[in-house]
């Protein structure tokens, strides 16, 4: 949320930056730290932007890069245990997913990541835990990483853009998704007929249903998958400057869905 270009075009002019992130969660739903992919943060820090933000906010955390970026990853284990008793237990409720974010060029090796999976811990502090997995090379829209992935019930990030692996197939509890193509030319971050179909997107895969518009390795879900979903959508990269916008539009539209269920 301190991103100089928000100054401009969301945040209020004159607004104290030590006040963007009470702003920021006032006109959106959720955030995900990007901050803690490069260094630790206090546990006094995730204190503070809990205290800062609405009861029902969320935020999902990126999980350290020296984590994931690693040779052999069934190795993690003391790396894993560190970041996730780092002190993210301080959200409380406002936890969200924690994403594991890996480098376009690790490829898929079936036991090891499998291995990685195992050592994710279900709980910290009393919370339940979230995992989203943010796979990026094209060897993983595969059968064999859906199947390992769903054994574990294990989510797997969707990401809306043509420079990586991006397949929608559903593997855990929730969907994850982050959308790249937001446009400056937009006001919103996109045309209204493409947030329309965001929104409808949505919907579908909160009411555990699956859209047709979107890229899957598989041509069908398992029946056995949730029938009633939470539902992530972010919008990054692309003109980033329109991504509140882009966020607060979808955000209506799906408030607005006549069946009353935001």
């Amino acid at each position: 949320w301190v991103f100089e270009p928000w100054r401009d075009n969301f945040y209020p002019r004159g607004l104290p930056q030590h006040r963007e992130l009470e702003y920021a969660s006032d006109k959106l739903s959720m955030i995900e730290i990007n901050s803690t992919y490069y260094r630790a943060q206090a546990p006094a820090t995730f204190a503070k932007w809990r205290e800062q933000t609405p009861a029902d906010f969320v935020f999902s955390v990126k999980a350290l890069r020296y984590v994931t970026n690693r040779r052999v990853l069934a190795d993690a284990g003391v790396a894993i245990d560190r970041f996730v008793n780092s002190g993210i237990a301080e959200l409380g409720p406002k936890l969200g997913p924690i994403v594991w974010e890996f480098a376009a060029t690790k490829r898929f090796d079936a036991d090891d990541f499998e291995a990685f999976i195992k050592l994710l811990p279900t709980k910290v502090g009393g919370l339940l835990l979230r995992h989203a997995l943010d796979v990026r090379h094209q060897s993983f829209k595969c059968g064999d990483f859906l199947r390992i992935a769903r054994r574990h019930q294990i989510a797997t990030v969707f990401t809306d853009a043509e420079d990586c692996a991006s397949f929608a197939d559903i593997t855990g509890g929730f969907v994850y998704a982050r959308i790249k193509r937001t446009d400056a030319k937009w006001a919103r971050g996109f045309r209204p007929l493409a947030l329309d179909q965001i929104a409808e997107r949505a919907r579908m895969w909160r009411d555990g249903s699956e859209p047709a518009d979107v890229p899957r390795v598989e041509p069908t879900a398992p029946a056995a998958l949730p029938k009633r979903r939470d539902v992530f959508i972010l919008f990054v990269s692309g003109a980033k400057e329109r991504a509140p916008a882009a966020a607060m539009a979808l955000r209506k539209r799906v408030d607005d869905d006549s069946s009353g269920r935001g």
